[in-house]
């Protein structure tokens, strides 16, 4: 049950067009959906506002199908499965599904009339960091943000990022993704009034350890504002990213 299902209950318990009993009885309902092989938490939007993502790795494509299903049963829209491989995506092609490859996003049942609010700014230090970054603002872009993407402006030629000032002074949260020594989240953050997100990537020559060195980077800056999500995480950057921005904007 969503919470505007509910909020419909509880106005018709008012309204006296519900009794108690009656209400007390769909309240009941399992908060979960048990498949055998996964319980879909079917009150996942209703606690943080946000329905349940489906992480796609490692599932079968007939699980991916059964975890939809359950949700889809439900009226859910917008259905996010994260770390979709192209030959899944392939597989579920059947499932209204909009797939994005190079973010390996699928969302299903996407509905595109939504506004899109706040200000989001996602900056990356170079092209090989985009997949992370697209992961990052489609998933802010599907919870209702809109999102504004500064991509190859890292510190080899800090010039590139200084003549986007205005965006970033625009912004309610920016989310900076970098590989390498990951510099670029502590210049960011000395730089904007917002939170800072930082997002260390894999991507680097041998030493940099698969994003560890940009990690430990990350976690040291000396900008404050700054906080760090795991290596490659742009999911989580996005989700983090969203529930910010949606802070800021409830006080407009």
């Amino acid at each position: 049950m969503y919470r505007d299902e509910i909020l419909e209950l509880l106005r018709g318990v008012k309204e006296g067009t519900v009794t108690p009993e009656e209400a007390l009885h769909d309240l009941k309902r399992e908060p979960f959906d048990d498949l055998g092989y996964a319980k879909v938490d079917v009150h996942r939007e209703l606690r943080q506002g946000v329905p349940e993502v489906i992480f796609g790795a490692g599932k079968t494509t007939k699980q991916i199908r059964g975890i939809v299903g359950s949700m889809k049963a439900r009226g859910r829209e917008d259905i996010l499965i994260t770390r979709l491989s192209k030959e899944a995506a392939a597989e579920l092609v059947d499932l209204d599904l909009e797939y994005h490859e190079l973010a390996r996003i699928g969302i299903v049942s996407h509905n595109t009339s939504k506004e899109l609010t706040g200000s989001i700014v996602i900056a990356c230090g170079g092209t090989s960091d985009i997949p992370v970054c697209e992961e990052a603002a489609i998933t802010a872009e599907l919870f209702g943000n809109k999102v504004t993407r500064l991509y190859d402006v890292g510190v080899a030629g800090i010039h590139r990022l200084l003549s986007n000032m205005d965006p970033l002074m625009d912004a309610r949260v920016v989310i900076a993704v970098a590989g390498m020594e990951g510099a670029l989240a502590s210049v960011v953050g000395g730089l904007v009034d917002c939170p800072v997100i930082a997002v260390p990537t894999s991507v680097g020559y041998g030493s940099n350890f698969h994003g560890l060195s940009a990690l430990l980077s990350m976690l040291n800056s000396c900008a404050s504002g700054v906080s760090v999500v795991n290596i490659d995480n742009g999911f989580g950057a996005g989700y983090l990213a969203s529930m910010i921005n949606k802070m800021e904007s409830a006080k407009d």
